[in-house]
């Protein structure tokens, strides 16, 4: 239906630009965990790297039971969702098998799920995700193609009470959206770094708290910052109350980084998976070398002198990373002054390299902390950096899955949100329930108690600092 439009309609040449977009994709550690994706749906010149760099990160040899493909309609509003059970897709790498079986038995027991022609009639949300299925999986493979066209969070919740005995291990969950519309590029900047964050917390309730800010802002051109915000809505509903899911953000981009694609009015792309974890990420995994500990405190230093010098962060060469600060993910940058705390920011996950993040973090902790005045040229040889790399935010729903000195904390409730990093026990003595009330009156700004009815995630940290490195040029 929209080959040649939005993908080759040739088979050559599609299965040549898919090839060159598993190619170039900058990770392509397959991960057998993996439970569901987000990718971007927009024509492949613009946005197909970004679902690339997601599927390639699925086991091409792993069979699947079902492929559940969740799109929201560009075209029409309806009470709940319609799946396409009247036989199957074509593309030009041939024929895409729906499970009509499964499709039928679905509309059959949910009222608030239907056949509608005219959701799937001219949508492309789901089909484009169809030849990077058909060239990465080896096995066959069956889908349930579902377009969602209610506006109401309640129906979503719905949605994923009836999808959610399908979340299995042998199932996989695709969720096909883009994200902000039309906004200049810097402002798709930052709204989609947002809209990313709160995706990548797997919190419903951060997610659409994040998409109604965002509107408020009232930024020129954003029409929306998630278009397909149901079906993320949905997905979210599924996985926030796993406890074994992680929710990984893997590749940003926006249509202005495209050679066909200009920068006054753009469209972003997200991609994620989610994984089935076996328990908590271990902070070792980040694997990061020594020479790789002071390469990143250096680079937080030179950051810091030269926002000092000309108000500028300097241009990096990629090539003489290693691959380990390369990787997307979050980081805390910590500066200290004779033992105190003189600055603290970072950021959770992040749509950026490592040494992108710790750059940033470091400008910002020691200029943007309000907490602090600005930091000063005559000081800086009295300051020592620590850095704390981020494992992905894991919902709890009981403090007794948070394990005290070895995980931080970060908590949300409503607009309000704080965290504490795993470190701040140590130097504080504080027992668990002191810490969470420390964390929800100081720094969420929730009151003593406030931390016993918000949202808490645990992450832990690969903690290193100048001191521990014998690495302190000042």
């Amino acid at each position: 239906m929209v080959s040649g439009s939005f993908y080759p309609s040739d088979a050559q040449n599609l299965k040549a630009q898919l090839e060159q977009f598993f190619f170039n994709a900058e990770d392509k550690t397959v991960n057998e965990s993996i439970a569901a994706i987000i990718v971007p749906h927009a024509g492949y010149v613009f946005s197909g790297p970004v679902a690339a760099s997601a599927y390639v990160k699925i086991d091409p040899g792993k069979s699947f039971s079902r492929i559940f493909i969740v799109g929201t309609s560009h075209h029409m509003l309806s009470n709940g969702a319609s799946i396409y059970n009247q036989g199957d897709y074509e593309t030009p790498l041939g024929t895409v098998n729906v499970d009509t079986e499964l499709a039928n038995r679905l509309i059959d027991q949910n009222k608030q799920i239907s056949y509608i022609p005219g959701a799937h009639d001219k949508e492309h949300s789901i089909e484009v995700q169809l030849p990077f299925l058909q060239y990465w999986l080896k096995k066959p493979f069956k889908i349930v193609p579902i377009i969602i066209g209610t506006q109401s969070e309640e129906t979503c919740k719905k949605l994923a009470e009836t999808l959610k005995p399908y979340f299995t291990p042998e199932n996989l969950f695709i969720v096909s959206s883009d994200f902000s519309h039309y906004p200049s590029y810097e402002n798709a900047l930052k709204t989609d770094q947002l809209t990313g964050l709160a995706v990548a917390g797997n919190s419903p309730e951060k997610f659409i708290e994040t998409i109604n800010s965002n509107e408020r802002q009232n930024i020129p051109g954003l029409a929306t910052s998630c278009c397909a915000w149901s079906s993320v809505l949905t997905l979210l509903d599924i996985t926030s109350v796993q406890q074994n899911v992680q929710v990984t953000h893997v590749k940003y981009m926006n249509s202005g980084d495209s050679p066909s694609g200009g920068k006054d009015r753009v469209v972003g792309y997200h991609s994620f998976i989610f994984t089935r974890e076996n328990g908590t990420r271990n902070s070792g995994e980040f694997l990061l070398t020594p020479e790789d500990k002071r390469m990143l405190l250096k680079l937080a230093r030179e950051s810091i002198e030269m926002k000092l010098e000309n108000n500028a962060i300097s241009d990096i060469n990629e090539e003489d990373l290693s691959e380990n600060v390369k990787m997307n993910c979050g980081a805390f940058v910590t500066l200290n002054k004779n033992n105190q705390l003189r600055g603290c920011i970072g950021n959770f996950t992040s749509t950026e390299p490592l040494y992108k993040v710790v750059q940033e973090m470091a400008a910002a902790a020691a200029f943007s902390d309000f907490r602090f005045a600005p930091v000063v040229k005559e000081e800086l040889s009295k300051i020592d950096i620590e850095i704390s790399v981020l494992t992905p935010l894991r919902k709890i729903s009981s403090i007794d899955d948070f394990k005290l000195g070895e995980q931080g904390i970060y908590m949300i409730k409503g607009t309000r949100s704080g965290t504490f990093l795993p470190q701040v026990a140590e130097l504080t003595h504080w027992n668990k329930e002191e810490f969470l009330g420390h964390c929800a009156r100081d720094k969420a700004g929730i009151g003593w108690d406030g931390w016993k009815d918000a949202d808490l995630y645990t992450y832990e940290a690969l903690v290193f600092d100048e001191k521990e490195l014998f690495f302190n040029e000042k």
